[in-house]
C-alpha cells in the first residue's frame, strides 16, 4: 500500500533507509503526529524544491525512529526522529546552491550546508526541516568537513 502525502512524495519514500534495511530496524510509523509533519515537510520544502528544480528526488535521509537515529550517529534531539527534516541533494545543482535557495525562497526551521567542501560541489547534503507546530526559526548554519564544528549562515 502506497501513502500519498503530497503529489510527490510518500510515506513509503520518507521512512525509507538502507541502513535500516541493512541492520534490520524497522524504520516504519503509524504515529499521525509524525506522519503528519512529514506531511507538511514535504509540502513545504520538498515540493517546491522539486518545482524549482524541476528534478524528481527522494530525501537520503528522512524520519528515523529512535534506532535508527543512533545507528546514524544522529543527534540525540534529532527533527528527523519526528518527521521534521530530510536530508537533499539534487543531481547537477551544488549543495550550495540548493542550501542558499532555500534560504532566500522557503520557510524553514533548520537549514544545514553539511559535509559540504568548497572547490566539490558535489559533496555533503542539504538538511532541511520544517514544523508547523510553532515558528519557523530560520536557523542556517554550515557544518564543514574540514573543522567539523557548527558556524552561523550558509558558507563555502
Amino acid at each position: 500500500m502506497v501513502t500519498p502525502l503530497s503529489p510527490h512524495f510518500t510515506l513509503e519514500e520518507l521512512v525509507h533507509s538502507d541502513v535500516a534495511l541493512r541492520q534490520g530496524i524497522d524504520n516504519t510509523t503509524s504515529d499521525p503526529a509524525i506522519i503528519a509533519s512529514l506531511t507538511a515537510l514535504a509540502t513545504n520544502l520538498l515540493e517546491p524544491i522539486r518545482a524549482q528544480f524541476g528534478i524528481p528526488f527522494l530525501p537520503t535521509s528522512g524520519y528515523r525512529c529512535p534506532e535508527l537515529n543512533r545507528a546514524v550517529g544522529g543527534v540525540a534531539d534529532s527533527q528527523h526522529m519526528r518527521g521534521q527534516a530530510a536530508d537533499v541533494v539534487l543531481p547537477g545543482v551544488t549543495r550550495f546552491d540548493l542550501a542558499q535557495w532555500i534560504a532566500r525562497t522557503l520557510d524553514f526551521d533548520q537549514l544545514i550546508l553539511e559535509l559540504y567542501t568548497p572547490g566539490e560541489p558535489d559533496s555533503g547534503w542539504v538538511h532541511c526541516s520544517y514544523t508547523s507546530l510553532g515558528p519557523n526559526r530560520h536557523q542556517a548554519l554550515t557544518y564543514p568537513a574540514t573543522t567539523r564544528r557548527y558556524v552561523d549562515g550558509l558558507q563555502r
